[in-house]
């Protein structure tokens, strides 16, 4: 969050880096991959676009097979990339384990791709950055130990003409005919809450894919081997079962799993401490003034259920030491006193509402690279939380807060220390305070959802390290975890569960970015290091409360088609994303700010109570 209006849009900056990085990172791996036989075959089907698109699948119509420019032949692609499609043009290969390829493709036009996804060792890509005239680009890779299909790819670059491409080949040994997976096994259901079951299963051998069954009628489909069905009566049984999928079909159902819904919320992770079914959040700019003008906490309306005090901020960014104090008169000179801000956060709990320090922020760094940062941040957040008599904590590390070391690469079990530190500080704090302490968090978009495509600086470095560094504090705290609420917005674009990428502004982002976390992803498109899926009452969007608030606001009617889709999938409202369940017990909606809202006429907070009935 930030303390002035808005910042300028990432998305040619950061996430153009650590694409930029991780093309160069699969470059240099692929110059040193192994060359395919010279007795192989050209496993590419309609590989010179002779006849039309056979075999061939082109994200959003931008595909077209053209007579001219060619590079041989009567016919070549023609793919033009529009808004926030890159015009990605894919076919799947059926291939060997263990065996190398060499893929090749003459391509025409500025910031073309071709690459190899699926390989079950590292994906590989190559690109030029402008061809006037056809230019062949080749890369080559080495298929993992259970790899039986590839999917091989081209794509342009956003706000760029059509590219060209003609003769793609892949050549290598052939693989057998696609078999259809086997019926899942181990499938096992997680401790359930009154509208949810979350649910687990072994991979089948083959499978890109899986279908979840709720008394014999599919309810979702996903690609990793959790999810969590949703939308279920509290006190209930229900019978589960598991399908596999892969091009050939769909295996056998797998042996039935049955489960009992609870008589009421919670369960199943962090407490639901009192919350409503439905709950707004705001951030409260309570240590200093913007544009926005202050608020005293007198003031807040009873509209919003969660008031995160803006900010505490360390000493140093290293320190480990958190302070909080009021904004100073002569800053705010509405501000109220010490004892009147004290008593006006009782008065808030007694009304059942939740108050809790908000830690970073734009400007508050937060390191704990050390053991005595840890502890000196645990010291210093429970001196804040016992003064003002606070429900919890929330935690918006941004900036450089939180990034992976060179070599951490598996969110189930980080190593480096800033992280393992934060993990190990907010256990404590919440071993401390039980059961009824709120435990939030506001990470962006980058460190959370772009974990889909990219981790930390990679498997062989270069990437920007932050990319996904929130993911394994999540994992770790998720059982104490209250509430999730990514700020959608300051965001560049992000790739969703459709491989397609999502722009802020509009209801599809919201949906695509919510739909990931109620999904769970495979991180960096490793199946095997699935992020499982959060509980819908876990998890709520966030957004500015106005166009001064920062950049991607949403106007009320896209925040009501966004909910819509997510709770009801209702009509229309999804758009062209087709979502992997259907959330009704969706916690809510978060906002920058409160302040802001109020500066706004309240538009915010009163869309979110005529949809909830507040």
């Amino acid at each position: 969050m930030e303390r002035t209006g808005s910042r300028p849009p990432v998305r040619r900056s950061g996430l153009m880096a650590v694409l930029s990085a991780a093309l160069l990172a699969a470059g240099a791996l692929a110059a040193t991959a192994p060359a395919a036989g010279a007795a192989d075959a050209d496993l590419a089907r309609n590989g010179g676009f002779e006849a039309g698109l056979d075999g061939w699948t082109c994200t959003g119509g931008s595909g077209a097979a053209v007579s001219t420019p060619v590079h041989s032949g009567t016919s070549a692609l023609k793919a033009t990339p529009a808004g926030s499609d890159n015009a990605r043009c894919s076919q799947t290969v059926t291939v060997k384990p263990d065996s190398a390829y060499t893929l090749g493709a003459w391509v025409r036009g500025d910031y073309v791709y071709l690459g190899a996804s699926g390989t079950g060792t590292t994906d590989v890509s190559t690109w030029t950055q402008s061809a006037g005239a056809y230019k062949q680009l080749t890369t080559s890779f080495r298929t993992g130990p259970s790899t039986t299909s590839v999917t091989v790819y081209t794509h342009g670059w956003y706000g760029t003409p059509a590219y060209y491409a003609d003769d793609l080949t892949l050549t290598g040994p052939g693989g057998d005919p696609v078999a259809v997976p086997a019926a899942p096994t181990g499938l096992r259901a997680g401790t359930a809450t009154a509208s949810s079951v979350p649910l687990s299963w072994t991979a089948s051998a083959g499978a890109t894919g899986y279908r979840v069954y709720r008394g014999g009628t599919k309810v979702l489909d996903t690609t990793g081997t959790s999810a969590t069905v949703t939308g279920l009566s509290a006190s209930s049984a229900y019978s589960f079962q598991v399908s596999a999928v892969n091009a050939a079909g769909e295996s056998a159902k797998s042996a039935t799993v049955s489960a009992t819904t609870a008589a009421t919320g919670g369960g199943g992770g962090g407490s639901d401490a009192g919350l409503p079914a439905h709950a707004l959040v705001g951030y409260l700019h309570s240590s200093f003034a913007n544009g926005s003008g202050y608020t005293r906490m007198a003031d807040v309306p009873d509209s919003w259920d969660v008031i995160n005090l803006a900010f505490g901020e360390p000493t140093s960014v290293t320190s480990g030491d958190i302070r909080f104090s009021l904004c100073p008169v002569a800053e705010c000179p509405g501000v109220e006193t010490e004892a009147e801000f004290k008593a006006a956060i009782k008065a808030k709990q007694a009304a059942g509402k939740k108050v809790l320090i908000s830690i970073g922020g734009q400007n508050g760094q937060v390191q704990l690279a050390s053991t005595a940062a840890r502890d000196t941040f645990v010291s210093s957040v429970s001196k804040i939380i016992d003064t003002y008599g606070l429900d919890g904590l929330d935690i918006d590390f941004e900036g450089h807060s939180l990034s992976l070391a060179t070599g951490d690469t598996d969110f189930r079990s980080p190593t480096t220390p800033v992280i393992v530190n934060l993990i190990s500080a907010v256990k404590t704090l919440k071993a401390k305070y039980g059961d009824d302490f709120v435990l939030t968090m506001a990470p962006e978009t980058f460190f959370v959802q772009l974990g889909y495509q990219y981790y930390g600086s990679g498997p062989w470095g270069g990437q920007d390290p932050r990319a996904g560094a929130y993911l394994p504090v999540i994992h770790a705290l998720r059982d104490d975890l209250t509430l999730l609420h990514v700020q959608d917005y300051n965001s560049g674009s992000i790739m969703g569960l459709d491989n397609q990428y999502h722009s802020m502004g509009g209801a599809d982002f919201h949906i695509a970015m919510t739909d990931m976390l109620l999904t769970g992803f495979p991180v960096a498109g490793d199946q095997t290091k699935v992020f499982p899926a959060l509980r819908p009452e876990q998890v709520a969007f966030g957004l500015p409360a106005s166009t001064q608030a920062g950049n991607g606001h949403t106007s009320p009617a896209e925040v009501t088609k966004a909910l819509n889709c997510l709770t009801k999938k209702a009509g229309t409202t999804c758009g062209g994303y087709q979502t992997h369940g259907t959330w009704s017990g969706l916690r809510g909606l978060m906002t920058w700010s409160i302040n802001w809202d109020r500066f706004n006429n309240w538009e915010f907070s009163k869309n979110f109570d005529a949809y909830f009935g507040g």
